[in-house]
């Protein structure tokens, strides 16, 4: 067969099959809207590269990505340079994460090309093809909804020589799961629904994952099963927003805490924890069962956003600070051992300094013991897009430092009020200086100890006796490694 390398990508070849003396060749059928072409001979990438930007939803996006690429027969490489295959799996949410993706796929365009390069991810779905005017080199583009569909573009990629993007709105629920190539050897991430339909004036999660698609209990089951009977000690469910599992399909008569005693009873599973929540959709219901289930960890991430009404009411948060309180304080009644996350965003357009102050107490009143804040950026194809962003920066960064000098100080407080008393540690690996063992309580406090390799995925008692920043520092008290069972 002779053959002559595509002068597009260096691992496709081209040319006829036989003894040069006949023209034999290979009859495809190309999809309808690609026009005529020389028949291609390819050999596939060898390796790839991947870098994901964002969420938890982004890295279990990655596992399955990955996973696929494995089962096709190619291997990952830590090596962006010489990857046959890279991929970017991209953010929308936060301006930071969209200019770090544009950056590099710049850099990678004044370079000679020598590999294929796809993004997927938010950003795949809220520029679509308009990133293939900006970076003529990127070869396709594919949405959060079509992660089945990596494959096939793959395979048209290297056949027409042409870019493809596949960016369908909706997500169709046929996705593998169980291909996902894991990272981690103790704690796993579990999607339960996709999408989101509350419509946040800020947010591209509803344009760039589309409204929510709840994933049938059984499937979510029996991942869980499998996971726990290759030694997983823990399972984190996750979701745009997770306690809208089930609101789509009232057929089924399985709503999100019934969903969780499902999982509570697969014999030996062992912590479970949710992400994300949406304040009105978190129900009495929710509590009881964090209350009541044994594998059910007592952390909640109860995002508030903004403390004042108004700006509340402009995100389109649709509820009330007074509402908002009502179910924290409900919470705590519940299982008042219980620790709190929040989200939230500073300097939003019109936002006064009286109710940025009305946050600040908030954050106070509530001692959240962990916090994600953010400096207000406008996000193309939102309805805060349209107003003018009219909170100086300066005045955003100096809201968003008084926040988080806040919260470091509540977190203080936290961590200290914990000092001498033995918690439950699932220890999760070495920490980065490879000393120290790592892991998390409960309740989601960080916690470093010294002990063997052995007993990384067991559970053992740790007296903490101080700490650094957010992360305790303890001793073990527990001699033998307790497994979960």
């Amino acid at each position: 067969m002779a053959v002559k390398s595509s002068k597009r990508f260096p691992n496709i070849v081209e040319g006829h099959i036989g003894d040069g003396s006949s023209k034999n060749t290979i009859e495809l059928t190309p999809p309808l809207h690609i026009q005529s072409f020389s028949i291609m001979i390819f050999r596939e990438p060898k390796t790839y590269f991947i870098r994901t930007y964002g969420c938890q939803m982004n890295e279990l996006d990655t596992q399955i990505i990955q996973g696929q690429l494995e089962k096709r027969g190619l291997a990952f490489i830590d090596d962006e340079e010489n990857a046959d295959l890279l991929i970017y799996n991209t953010c929308s949410i936060r301006d930071l994460a969209e200019r770090k993706v544009m950056g590099k796929l710049g850099q990678l365009g004044r370079g000679k090309k020598r590999h294929i390069i796809g993004v997927t991810g938010c950003m795949a779905m809220a520029k679509k093809d308009s990133l293939f005017r900006k970076f003529p080199h990127l070869d396709f583009v594919v949405g959060t909804n079509n992660i089945t569909d990596l494959g096939t573009v793959l395979d048209e990629v290297l056949y027409t020589q042409r870019q493809v993007y596949k960016t369908d709105d909706r997500f169709e629920e046929n996705l593998d799961y169980l291909v996902a190539k894991r990272d981690h050897n103790v704690k796993a991430f579990v999607s339960i629904i996709r999408g989101c339909d509350k419509f946040c004036t800020y947010c591209v999660v509803p344009y760039t994952r589309g409204g929510e698609v709840s994933r049938p209990a059984m499937s979510i089951i029996e991942e869980c099963k499998q996971l726990v009977d290759r030694g997983y000690q823990e399972i984190t469910l996750l979701g745009q927003n997770v306690n809208s599992y089930g609101k789509d399909k009232p057929e089924w008569n399985c709503l999100f805490h019934d969903l969780l005693y499902q999982i509570d009873r697969i014999p030996g599973m062992g912590r479970v924890r949710f992400l994300t929540s949406h304040p009105v959709d978190i129900t009495r219901e929710l509590m009881l069962a964090i209350r009541d289930l044994p594998s059910l960890c007592e952390f909640v991430h109860f995002p508030i956003q903004a403390g004042s009404n108004r700006i509340l009411k402009k995100m389109h948060r649709i509820y009330t600070k007074e509402q908002y309180f009502e179910k924290v304080a409900m919470l705590t009644e519940i299982v008042p051992n219980v620790s709190l996350g929040t989200d939230i965003i500073v300097g939003f357009p019109t936002e006064t300094e009286e109710e940025f102050l009305e946050t600040y107490q908030a954050v106070h009143d509530i001692r959240y013991s962990v916090g994600f804040f953010y400096s207000y950026s406008p996000r193309k194809g939102t309805p805060a897009m349209r107003w003018k962003d009219d909170i100086p920066d300066e005045e955003k960064q100096d809201r968003l430092q008084r926040l988080l000098d806040l919260q470091a100080s509540v977190t203080s407080e936290i961590r200290a009020s914990m000092l001498g008393q033995t918690y439950e540690v699932l220890v999760e690996r070495f920490n980065k200086d490879g000393k120290m063992l790592k892991g998390r309580t409960r309740c989601w406090k960080k916690v470093i100890f010294e002990g063997p390799e052995n007993l990384i995925g067991t559970l053992q008692q740790v007296k903490m006796n101080s700490f650094s920043h957010e992360t305790l520092i303890g001793e073990r008290i527990c001699q033998s490694a307790l497994k979960i069972l």
